[in-house]
């Protein structure tokens, strides 16, 4: 028996084989799977309302537990250096052994559509052998409406089956879990993890190996808009802002993790919102805070207490406590999940050095430098060992989650700055006055003001200055900034020969970082590489 007999025939993609199934839960409602999980044991209902559950020892993703299947589809557009490779005999022992695991299981299935663009938009379908995992993707990803559901034509799919244990020898794995993707056949089998986090940067890998041959820009961003519909795209790493800076009370959140650039503008891939809960507080961050604090929403590993009320500060399980729920948790939150076309792109990065101002503007050629480097900085303490800031780059902000070279990404981001004439800034969220456990953080007061100056207009007005190490434009003074000072990093500095020395290690640390893409770039991106063009100023 196949999952189309049971479902009435929706599916019109090739069906999986389930010969002895057990109850098929199809497409229920939030409420449904919130009480079928609490049935069935998954987790708890914490006091203020959410789903609570602890993920085992799977806490984040698996990224050295993921492969992509090598064949004739994939081996010339893959970018393997960062992509493990496996067989098309592997992955179809692997997919064989997983529809065996599956029979006589209790399944909930979800139909989704990843991507708020109808022109773009990828109908997938979810199995999960969890209620609170089908939860879970109901909340990241896109219901359809019923009457798209009457003709819905599944051409993604994964199956999620948290029991099951991959075997190294038989399917190539290096461990018991797995995540394989097929992309020929589009389909993902995830395996020996219960970390829900997996299946929605499945369909995010999908989509960025996808979309770029129509010319669309997958991105891994935050992105919200004014109220007359101008947007600005936000990327970061963890840690560097990207999700507090976004959600701004003046401005709509569109989305918080992945779009897509496209010929109208830009999409939403999601329908919600996965955001870290570690020291959440309504304070802080009042928007998510309200938003994981309510009936429906997901908790992973935060803990409880003995009445059941969340402690967001103890990192104990891990310090990726994460809150899952749908944007109309968000108030004032985009509905469409569509916005038109960029006038600004943000870069965000923790500098730990203490060497970048807290703004510049860059040129397109810049642009794509800071894109393919994608840095940020750890803190020392961070690691065991790590007594000195640690220089961390993921090209284009998300390389765990791109599938084709970053050029690939690189290039296309190129055309459409210079298509839309967006302006570009890199914002430095880390320290000012030295390096960390010398300086301080950069004030949040002074970063939203900046921020706002950029995306209202005015910073285009202000003077500039030409940083003498990275060459982009940094904001002479800016009005209402209470310390001017910190536009001119080595200013803020006591030792100044202590900033000459950062700087010119971090101009090292960035060369090194880009030398792998040297070969795949234009003569005016290479040379937008830093270097100490004279003395510091």
């Amino acid at each position: 028996m196949t999952l189309q007999a049971i479902d009435g025939g929706m599916n019109k993609h090739k069906t999986f084989p389930i010969r002895e199934p057990g109850t098929i839960h199809l497409n229920n409602t939030r409420e449904e799977l919130y009480e079928m999980a609490l049935s069935r044991g998954e987790g708890k209902k914490a006091a203020n309302g959410a789903f609570s559950v602890t993920t085992g020892q799977h806490t984040g993703r698996s990224a050295k537990d993921k492969y992509v299947v090598r064949d004739a589809t994939t081996e010339d557009t893959i970018w393997w250096d960062n992509s493990a490779a496996m067989t098309r005999e592997q992955f179809e022992l692997l997919r064989d052994d997983f529809l065996a695991h599956a029979n006589g299981r209790e399944l909930f299935v979800q139909d989704l559509y990843g991507g708020a663009d109808p022109a773009h938009r990828l109908q997938s379908r979810i199995y999960c052998e969890f209620a609170w995992h089908a939860l879970f993707i109901q909340h990241l990803m896109i219901e359809p409406s019923q009457a798209d559901r009457e003709d819905y034509d599944v051409e993604f799919t994964i199956i999620d089956l948290p029991s099951f244990k991959a075997d190294p020898s038989r399917h190539g794995t290096r461990s018991e879990t797995v995540i394989a993707l097929d992309l020929a056949n589009k389909l993902v089998l995830i395996g020996g993890t219960e970390y829900a986090g997996e299946m929605k940067k499945s369909v995010f890998s999908y989509l960025n190996y996808v979309l770029p041959e129509k010319n669309i820009m997958p991105m891994h961003c935050s992105v919200n808009e004014d109220d007359d519909g101008r947007s600005a795209v936000f990327f970061g790493l963890s840690g560097t802002g990207k999700t507090t800076l976004s959600a701004d009370p003046k401005r709509r959140l569109v989305g918080d993790d992945e779009h897509g650039w496209a010929e109208n503008g830009i999409f939403n891939f999601e329908g919600g919102c996965y955001a870290k809960a570690i020291k959440l507080s309504a304070e802080a961050e009042p928007e998510i805070y309200a938003a994981i604090n309510r009936d429906h929403a997901v908790m992973e590993n935060v803990i409880l207490d003995e009445n059941g009320v969340p402690d967001f500060d103890d990192g104990s399980l891990t310090e990726n406590t994460r809150g899952a729920y749908p944007l109309d948790f968000i108030q004032g939150a985009s509905e469409s999940g569509l916005t038109g076309q960029p006038l600004n792109i943000v870069m965000l990065t923790a500098d730990a050095f203490g060497v970048l101002p807290p703004i510049a503007k860059l040129t397109p050629a810049q642009a794509m430098y800071h894109f393919l480097s994608g840095y940020t900085a750890k803190v020392a303490g961070t690691e065991k060992g790590v007594v000195e800031p640690t220089a961390t780059f993921s090209t284009c902000f998300g390389a765990p989650f791109m599938p084709r070279h970053p050029s690939v990404y690189g290039n296309l981001l190129r055309e459409l700055i210079a298509k839309h004439n967006v302006d570009c800034w890199l914002v430095n969220t880390g320290w000012t006055g030295g390096k960390y456990g010398v300086g301080s953080r950069m004030p949040i007061k002074a970063t939203r003001l900046l921020l706002d100056a950029a995306l209202g207009g005015s910073l285009n007005a202000v003077p500039m200055r030409i940083d003498p190490i990275f060459g982009f434009e940094v904001p002479l003074a800016v009005e209402g900034l209470e310390d001017q000072s910190i536009l001119t990093p080595r200013n803020t500095w006591t030792d100044k020969d202590a900033y000459d020395e950062g700087a010119a290690k971090l101009v090292e640390i960035f060369v090194e970082n880009f030398k792998k893409f040297e070969e795949h770039v234009a003569a005016d991106v290479k040379a937008a590489a830093p270097q100490i063009r004279h003395a510091a100023e």
